[in-house]
């Protein structure tokens, strides 16, 4: 899967209903929570229907170079919300070495993916 054809498979669903809001903090942890809270308005409504071939294509996705932020964030948030040992087995693989600037994101996205799979 390309970047492209994520973001198409992405926006051709209906995105989930939430109230959004921000926090203001100097502390770059909160900053990271707020953001990654924010990123869960693109989640899609039927975002825990992926199947394991969906999630392991999106999840490659984590790994290729000269990929956007955003797309990665909005990878490992899609990630994060599956019942689903690959999607948690990409985001333990993705923490051991993830982007500088997707430390925080990532690790909140591990912490999200093994509460859903407990």
């Amino acid at each position: 899967m390309t970047e492209r054809e994520f973001w198409r498979f992405l926006n051709q669903k209906s995105r989930i209903q939430m109230l959004a809001g921000s926090i203001a903090a100097s502390d770059i942890s909160k900053d990271a929570v707020g953001e990654f809270i924010s990123a869960h308005a693109l989640l899609p409504k039927d975002y825990d229907n992926l199947s394991e071939e969906e999630i392991v294509n999106t999840g490659n996705l984590l790994f290729q170079k000269n990929m956007m932020q955003r797309t990665k964030e909005a990878v490992l948030i899609l990630l994060a919300h599956q019942i689903s040992d690959a999607a948690l087995t990409i985001l333990t693989r993705f923490n051991l070495n993830p982007d500088k600037e997707l430390r925080a994101f990532a690790k909140f996205a591990l912490e999200e993916s093994l509460m859903w799979n407990e």
